[in-house]
């Protein structure tokens, strides 16, 4: 059994270099295991291994801002318990990538496609279907969204939602203040969605992620109730999932970030019915249905 690294006590100062050892070791283990596949980042092309999932129950509409939201923050929940699954990324134009691969992805057009086959790999072991709006994102400085773009938005995603009226819809909750996420938030609420998962901007500073969270409360009071959900079965699967992402998780000690915050979420679940604690690592969502 892979031993989980944990970032308090004696990790405090070593959890990045104990995950990537984690993981390595969690690779080992899988190699030589039936039903497992093989995923490829499209950057180093370097090979992973993960075990596909089996989908069952109530179709999920995800509806993500850029190609690696979803993972970086609910993955870990759906490869625990998988469901149909169809991605809708609204911003699948973009020149974000990590600095010290600008150069040699210096256009739309380059960065783009690196990210649209970084998504398709990373869904792969969850058999997500896959729906690009084809929008532009946002670029530095940001600014608020502006009316009309929240209004093209929930305009295009109404004709995808279009016979789709069974399926659950899942969103960002916007806790992070990047402008693309606050646009995909409105447009999502005006088609119905009531399910949000926590997108915090992980940062290197838990400081900035204060920050975030403290407007955040501001915005939304008591109308989004948490719900925290438990992810120590699939945490080193979800690290998988991270390194498809590479030209934003870079160099690779960075994706310690979400992992770390999935462990400070940990501390918020409930003890089971015996008291005992339920989990080492979580992520946090929120269900419309406050007093607010």
């Amino acid at each position: 059994m892979t031993r989980f690294p944990l970032p308090d006590a004696d990790g405090i100062y070593t959890f990045p270099t104990d995950l990537i050892a984690a993981h390595r070791e969690w690779m080992d283990s899988l190699s030589e295991a039936k039903e497992i596949m093989t995923l490829t980042s499209p950057l180093t092309l370097s090979p992973y291994w993960i075990e596909r999932r089996k989908p069952s129950g109530r179709p999920v509409v995800v509806i993500e801002p850029h190609h690696d939201d979803f993972i970086l923050s609910a993955s870990g929940y759906f490869l625990a318990h998988p469901r149909p699954l169809t991605v809708v990324t609204a911003f699948t134009r973009s020149r974000s990538v990590h600095p010290s691969l600008e150069n040699t992805y210096s256009s739309v057009e380059a960065v783009s496609d690196l990210r649209h086959r970084e998504a398709a790999q990373s869904l792969l072991p969850l058999g997500a279907a896959r729906v690009g709006l084809r929008l532009k994102d946002a670029e530095k400085p940001y600014r608020p969204p502006e009316p009309a773009q929240v209004d093209q938005i929930t305009t295009q995603l109404a004709e995808v939602l279009d016979g789709m009226e069974e399926a659950e819809l899942i969103a960002p909750a916007a806790v992070t203040r990047h402008p693309d996420h606050l646009a995909v938030h409105e447009a999502a609420r005006r088609l119905g969605c009531r399910w949000f998962w926590e997108d915090v901007a992980f940062w290197s500073t838990y400081a900035l992620s204060g920050c975030d969270r403290q407007l955040f409360r501001e915005r939304v009071g008591d109308e989004l109730r948490p719900e925290v959900k438990d992810i120590t079965s699939t945490v080193l699967d979800k690290v998988t999932l991270l390194h498809m992402h590479g030209s934003q998780m870079r160099p690779a000690r960075k994706m310690y970030r979400p992992i770390r915050h999935a462990h400070t979420v940990a501390a918020d679940m409930l003890p089971d019915a015996e008291g005992r604690t339920q989990g080492q690592y979580a992520e946090r969502f929120y269900r419309l249905g406050g007093t607010r």
